[in-house]
């Protein structure tokens, strides 16, 4: 039972962690390439935000285990 706390901060912050990550990482992307080689589907399956998105899953994760534990 002690643990619920400690399970939700560490979900908001990856959450929050990856969410950031994956902005700032999109902006880099979208300011290394050229305006007509760029469009959504590229930039968001770009190789660079796949670590934000594993964060971001994990953050997920680890929220669905503590409701779970209610």
């Amino acid at each position: 039972m002690a643990s619920q706390p400690v399970l939700s901060f560490t979900s908001i912050a990856l959450f929050v962690i990856g969410i950031v990550g994956n902005g700032f990482e999109m902006r880099k992307i979208r300011l290394s390439t050229t305006e007509g080689q760029l469009n959504s589907k590229n930039a968001f399956l770009d190789r660079r935000n796949f670590k934000w998105y594993v964060l971001i899953g994990i953050a997920l994760v680890l929220w669905a285990i503590n409701r779970t534990n209610t």
